[in-house]
């Protein structure tokens, strides 16, 4: 674990010293430990949850809300899962504990607990 890290800072407009956006950031909730790569962006409209020890790849997406399909919910990314690179999150999904997503994965539904997911849509892979 890394004993440098830091609290996110947040300009006017939601993005951090690291260059991840947060919109809405009434609605969002950071756990300790997270690391969030550059160039990600987080809706918040409807509620974001990300759990102590995630991690979310470069340039995710992850949205509670979807303005194409007008789908809408809480997002959240349990205790130590992994989001890899270039992935999506849509409205209303829970990720599980210690799961990880494949990287340029679409996440349209719940992810269990210590499975492994990829792709688009994104199945169980293992």
């Amino acid at each position: 674990m890394n004993d440098m890290w830091a609290e996110p800072i947040f300009d006017k407009f939601g993005m951090t010293q690291w260059f991840w956006r947060v919109t809405h950031k009434e609605n969002f909730s950071l756990g300790k430990k997270v690391e969030i790569g550059t160039f990600t962006v987080i809706d918040a409209t409807h509620s974001v949850s990300i759990e102590d020890n995630v991690k979310v790849g470069w340039n995710c997406t992850i949205m509670s809300n979807s303005t194409i399909d007008g789908k809408k919910g809480k997002i959240i990314l349990k205790e130590g899962c992994k989001i890899g690179a270039n992935s999506v999150i849509f409205p209303n999904v829970t990720i599980g504990k210690n799961a990880i997503v494949g990287a340029n994965s679409l996440v349209n539904c719940d992810i269990p607990e210590h499975e492994i997911w990829t792709g688009s849509p994104a199945k169980k892979l293992k």
